[in-house]
């Protein structure tokens, strides 16, 4: 009877944990829906705007734009406790999904968008804490990589299913769709996330002094360069596929799978190795090995069976960079923790901006639609770099 009553409450802390992990795993589904998912329904958008696709292109824009202004928002509210903080951004993913459904026109539109995007940010930053928070030791890089992983999971599931309502009902039942989801989410973190008590608050000034070393902006730089190395590529996927290696339209279905795939295997991967071994060095190599991946992609373009090989490797990396380093900057950004997990999707969002325009340069300027991949080989090199020193350099005590 003694043995069995610490066995069994361990056993309902992980239960416990687990159920916490899955709330919080679900909230970023619906986040990458609500980030990707307009890429696959642009088209459908705009004719139901009325608006030409580049124009609706704004759509996009204004997300990023909402990401990049609520995220440093959470020092407003960094002496909320954290299940209150978390309920309050999840409750403005639903609002922003639902006005996006019964948006009248383009400019409603894009304010929802917006509103969107504010949550976005914030709410990694904050689920990072919250995920180191009830997990064990020895476990902690992959709690968060559990709730990194719903973004990657809405890739293989999700985006496809929001394009298919696009393209057979409706785009605004799309947005309902993740609306709906979002007030799941919302019930599921209010009853399965455990109360945390709030991070002591260090003041205004204090929760940007972490930004005073070279640790955080090392891991940004990590972040910046090594998902820019693969989204050069990644951000022009479909005419590389038809255009190069030609594969049929209806083909990038199963690929954009593979893809997503590779995004949900490279993060739980990445997160295991997390817990054994430096996240930094482990990073540090993922990012040396897109230096053989990219240009392989380049290289072996027209071949069917490669390409899709590495449409698997190189998504995996990326997401194998960015997990990791989502736990890691809590370590490193004592007394502003919550701004700088944030700052990890700032720096994300931002990268992949800057580099879909890089590759798009490539293109526009004659160098063939597989040049992108070049492209993102110096990149590649400063993400490893800027890890590999972070390892060397300024690993803070485990």
């Amino acid at each position: 009877m003694r043995k069995f009553a610490p066995d069994f409450y361990i056993s309902a802390l992980i239960i416990s944990m687990k159920r916490s992990l899955l709330a919080l795993a679900f909230t970023t589904f619906c986040l990458g829906i609500t980030e990707f998912g307009m890429m696959g329904m642009l088209e459908e958008v705009a004719a139901g705007i009325g608006v030409d696709v580049v124009k609706a292109g704004h759509f996009i824009s204004a997300y990023s734009l909402g990401v990049a202004v609520g995220a440093p928002g959470l020092i407003l509210l960094r002496r909320w406790p954290m299940k209150r903080l978390l309920l309050l951004l999840i409750s403005i993913i639903c609002i922003g999904n639902v006005c996006a459904a019964i948006s009248p026109g383009y400019f409603t539109l894009l304010c929802s968008r917006f509103v969107s995007g504010l949550p976005h940010g914030a709410f990694f930053g904050a689920a990072a804490i919250v995920a180191e928070r009830i997990a064990p030791e020895g476990r902690k890089a992959q709690a968060v990589a559990v709730m990194v992983g719903g973004m990657t999971v809405a890739n293989v599931v999700g985006v496809p299913f929001a394009t298919f309502l696009s393209n057979v009902l409706s785009w605004r039942l799309a947005f309902g769709v993740v609306g709906l989801c979002a007030l799941v989410a919302l019930i599921c973190t209010r009853a399965w996330v455990p109360y945390l008590t709030p991070l002591p608050d260090t003041g205004l000034k204090g929760q940007f002094r972490f930004l005073s070393h070279p640790g955080p902006w090392l891991i940004y730089t990590g972040v910046f360069f090594g998902q820019a190395s693969v989204y050069c590529w990644l951000s022009y996927i479909a005419p590389f596929m038809t255009g190069i290696t030609h594969f049929s339209a209806e083909d990038m279905s199963w690929i954009m799978v593979i893809v997503g795939l590779g995004m949900v295997v490279g993060n739980a991967v990445a997160g295991k190795l997390s817990d054994r071994y430096p996240a930094a060095l482990v990073t540090g190599i993922i990012a040396a090995i897109l230096l053989v991946v990219m240009p392989a992609v380049y290289f072996l373009a027209a071949y069917k069976i490669p390409s899709v090989v590495l449409a698997f490797v190189a998504p995996a990396c990326l997401f194998g960079i960015g997990g990791p380093l989502q736990y890691l900057i809590v370590k490193y950004a004592k007394g502003g923790e919550m701004l700088g997990g944030a700052g990890i999707q700032i720096a994300f969002n931002v990268s992949n901006a800057v580099s879909a325009s890089l590759g798009g340069i490539a293109i526009r300027h004659g160098l063939g639609l597989a040049s992108p991949a070049l492209v993102g080989v110096p990149f590649a090199a400063i993400g490893a770099a800027a890890l590999f020193i972070l390892y060397r350099k300024y690993r803070i005590p485990a």
